[in-house]
């Protein structure tokens, strides 16, 4: 069964087996190819950074870290990073760590989740997280350069926690009735004559 649990240092191996491929590819993440053990280890357990890995009997098969996206201001936005071991990956590894940290990020009091470089070429991911209700709200062209030397661009997606989606939903409801009534009343005022 799949679980999704806090990340402890005896995970530090499983987690460097599951990022170094994928830094080696350098299709997805914008790390330096030849990144350390050591280095990539301190990025994913940098300050600020809640750890988390996915977990099937026993074995470490995805991970991922939460954070405040920025500082100050934008403190109450979140942003995540997600790795899926290769052999577990259109397994639904992704999707559970997704969901889990939205539901982490909601009881830490974020509004909002934004992944800040989700390299188009990606389709998977950008699919997973649009199905997850993440929009593309901006888009860096030719932000990225591939391995074969293509320029690709790279996604800026957002969404709102629940919380805050319901709220939006009564605000543009209460705004469209506002609208209605005034519309109302404007009419009723245009067939009053002097």
């Amino acid at each position: 069964m799949l679980t999704v649990r806090a990340a402890r240092a005896d995970d530090r191996e499983a987690i460097w087996a599951i990022l170094e491929p994928v830094i080696r590819a350098g299709d997805t993440y914008t790390l330096p190819r030849q990144m350390s053990r050591d280095e990539a280890l301190a990025y994913w357990n940098a300050n600020g950074h809640e750890v988390f890995v996915a977990e099937e009997d026993g074995r470490v098969i995805g991970t991922y870290f939460l954070r405040a996206n920025q500082a100050g201001g934008g403190s109450h936005v979140a942003n995540c990073g997600y790795i899926t071991a290769s052999d577990w990956r259109g397994k639904g590894v992704a999707r559970a760590m997704c969901g889990h940290s939205l539901e982490r990020a909601k009881s830490r009091g974020f509004r909002a989740m934004q992944f800040n470089f989700v390299v188009s070429s990606n389709e998977r991911a950008v699919r997973l997280w649009k199905s997850l209700g993440f929009e593309i709200v901006g888009r860096l062209r030719e932000a990225f350069l591939d391995p074969s030397g293509d320029y690709r661009d790279a996604y800026i997606m957002y969404r709102l926690c629940e919380c805050c989606r319901a709220k939006k939903r009564e605000e543009v409801s209460e705004a469209a009735v506002s609208q209605s009534r005034q519309g109302i009343s404007r009419k009723m005022l245009g067939w009053i004559t002097f």
